[in-house]
């Protein structure tokens, strides 16, 4: 699968509905008739949208862990609370599960955010907080995760 490029804001209707942006359909199209996994995002109040394929690759590398081992079994089951199969419709909308709609707090308006091989989905007020967040200063933290990457000959 390439990267998924953008940033989409769109309405969620009173059943969860929510439709896809055309530019995102078209990035997705390749895989679209597989559907999506729709699950609760780890470390933010949003969901995240994995392409089947992508799915299935972390599901690869989940299912090397020893479940013998304790916090293997834990983190599993976490991780995969709340899971759901979704299809794009033919009118080209998801249908964003209840539970998922409370555990993001999904208002009418949404913002559909590209990372990098998967879409989050967030309420759009709490996604303008989530970028804001004067807590973390975004140059620090763009220096301390990129900052020892370099390209082949040495230059970042």
């Amino acid at each position: 699968m390439n990267t998924i490029v953008g940033t989409y804001e769109c309405k969620v209707d009173a059943k969860g509905r929510l439709m896809m942006p055309a530019p995102l359909r078209k990035q997705l199209s390749a895989g679209i008739g597989d559907g999506f996994v729709l699950k609760r995002s780890v470390f933010q109040p949003c969901l995240e949208l994995y392409p089947m394929a992508e799915w299935e690759k972390m599901m690869q590398k989940i299912n090397k862990l020893n479940r013998f081992v304790k916090k293997n079994n834990d983190f599993i089951r976490r991780f995969t609370a709340g899971v759901k199969v979704i299809e794009v419709d033919s009118a080209g909308r998801l249908l964003i599960p209840k539970d998922l709609v409370v555990f993001a707090g999904v208002s009418k308006d949404v913002v559909l955010s590209s990372a990098v091989n998967i879409i989050e989905v967030w309420d759009k007020e709490k996604y303008e907080q989530s970028i804001d967040d004067s807590v973390v200063d975004f140059a620090d933290l763009a220096e301390e995760v990129m900052g020892n990457l370099n390209d082949e000959d040495g230059i970042s």
